[in-house]
């Protein structure tokens, strides 16, 4: 199982269109079934009660965990917000089962910017955590800046995104 985890809450976000963008090439790629996990859906309470000494607490929280955690490769889908990726994926992050979560996984990591950078920074600061985490990250992470500008409605128009979205695919399913 290979999950897709939007990496933001934000309704209807650039994010969410490019997880089911990747997840449509990740398809073409691989027999492996591939699932989107949108942080969209997190339980509104999840940061009063599925952390900390409250882990395993949130019903609704610790289904969506476990889809994650029962995951072989995760690939993140990882927006930029003030420089960094969204806190409520690094609140995402401290509710998965400590240490045995991510540890010996797969994970891959895609950059959204509506600036020029790509979300860079959030992706070094993300595979930091991850690593720490004992997750293995794939080297190759397509940087998407600009993306409003490459996007029809349905799909990249920019054909470098492709090529790379493409070759990380193929990368992914044969770490």
């Amino acid at each position: 199982m290979i999950s897709i985890v939007v990496g933001t809450n934000r309704k209807n976000s650039m994010s969410t269109k490019i997880a089911h963008y990747y997840k449509s090439i990740l398809d073409t790629k691989t027999d492996s079934a591939c699932q989107i996990v949108d942080l969209v859906d997190l339980p509104e309470d999840f940061l009063c009660n599925a952390l900390y000494e409250n882990n395993g607490n949130n019903e609704s929280f610790n289904a969506i965990r476990e889809k994650v955690q029962a995951s072989e490769k995760i690939v993140f889908i990882v927006p930029e917000y003030n420089g960094s990726f969204p806190g409520v994926l690094k609140a995402f992050l401290d509710g998965l089962k400590y240490p045995e979560g991510v540890r010996d996984k797969k994970g891959a990591l895609i950059g959204v910017s509506s600036g020029v950078q790509g979300s860079v920074m959030a992706m070094s600061h993300l595979t930091d955590i991850l690593n720490y985490l004992g997750m293995n990250i794939l080297a190759l992470k397509p940087k998407l800046a600009g993306i409003e500008q490459h996007w029809d409605g349905e799909k990249i128009t920019q054909p470098l995104y492709n090529t790379l979205l493409h070759q990380q695919a193929e990368k992914l399913v044969a770490f």
